[in-house]
């Protein structure tokens, strides 16, 4: 099944009271009927697909075409399957805001007590992995403020995250699914779909980005100093206005620490790089326009939406 996105546009309040209280109630008998026809993976493979996924969303009653169908949806889904772990054999962790950061917290949380079959390391970085290539990774002009780490006892897992972008007023909804991820950094969604492309898009999971990764991965393990005084040169170039990397964005000297964090930890590959505390769009977007201004080694500007 075919994984992605989904856009959708931005509308504020949130679900009454006396709505959510019943599309919970739902969400949890539709859950524990598909896991007992077909197991918990299958209700894994189905949040990962967003035609489904929106679908579902308009059974349990929240039928608007908006962003709050995903905060809502998988709400419910965390409330209502919460206690139930052994029955249906899935776990929900994360959600909006300042819940999604806490998402690594209830991963490790269930493994102690004794919810998880396997150790929760893998889990952690899974849902880490995807939060840093939804933001960083791929920049499409959405900011990720909704996190949902949807999960196994066995370790198998699912993502469902949303970002912002407040120029055309529409969310992004990107799903994850384990079972279709071979690599973090290339190609992790099997499929995107989207009705509003992003602008000026910086796609560094891209197959095609490949080469750009490892020019980039061998930068960061440059001293700060010539990272930093290369910017300086490529802001006195005049630059075409097709490119897609804004100068004006990057400050090189507020960059200087996070290089200084890079060059010491001597990453060995792109994925380790983008995985680095401290190192998100700007870093990545820095180091991007210097490989290709400086070594001809352009990343993917496509939309995969």
């Amino acid at each position: 099944m075919k994984t992605g996105t989904a856009t959708l546009p931005l509308h504020g309040g949130k679900a009454p009271a006396w709505l959510f209280s019943r599309m919970r109630l739902l969400a949890r008998e539709i859950t524990l009927a598909i896991v007992s026809e077909y197991g918990p993976e299958e209700m894994l493979r189905r949040l990962s697909d967003p035609a489904w996924f929106q679908a579902f969303g308009a059974v349990l009653g929240f039928d608007w075409h908006s962003s709050g169908v995903t905060t809502t949806v998988c709400g419910a889904l965390k409330d209502g399957l919460r206690g139930l772990e052994h029955e249906s054999g899935l776990l929900v962790a994360g959600g909006k805001g300042g819940v999604s950061r806490k998402t690594p917290g209830e991963i490790e949380a269930a493994a102690a007590t004794g919810k998880l079959l396997i150790e929760p390391q893998g889990l952690v970085y899974a849902s880490k992995m995807a939060a840093k290539v939804d933001s960083a990774g791929l920049q499409d002009g959405y900011q990720i403020y909704h996190h949902s780490f949807f999960f196994t006892r066995q370790g198998n897992w699912a993502v469902v995250q949303q970002g912002m972008n407040g120029q055309n007023r529409r969310a992004r909804r990107y799903h994850w699914l384990s079972d279709t991820v071979t690599d973090y950094v290339v190609e992790p969604h099997q499929a995107i779909t989207s009705q509003a492309p992003g602008v000026a898009v910086l796609n560094l999971v891209a197959r095609e980005s490949l080469p750009a990764q490892d020019v980039i991965t061998q930068l960061s393990r440059e001293p700060p100093d010539r990272i930093t005084g290369r910017l300086n040169r490529l802001k006195h170039l005049s630059m075409p206005a097709r490119h897609a990397v804004e100068l004006q964005d990057i400050h090189p000297d507020n960059l200087k620490k996070i290089f200084l964090s890079t060059y010491e930890r001597q990453a060995e590959s792109f994925e380790v790089l983008l995985g680095l505390p401290g190192v998100g769009p700007k870093t990545i977007r820095a180091l991007t326009l210097i490989a290709e201004l400086v070594y001809d080694t352009p990343a993917g500007r496509n939309d995969p939406a």
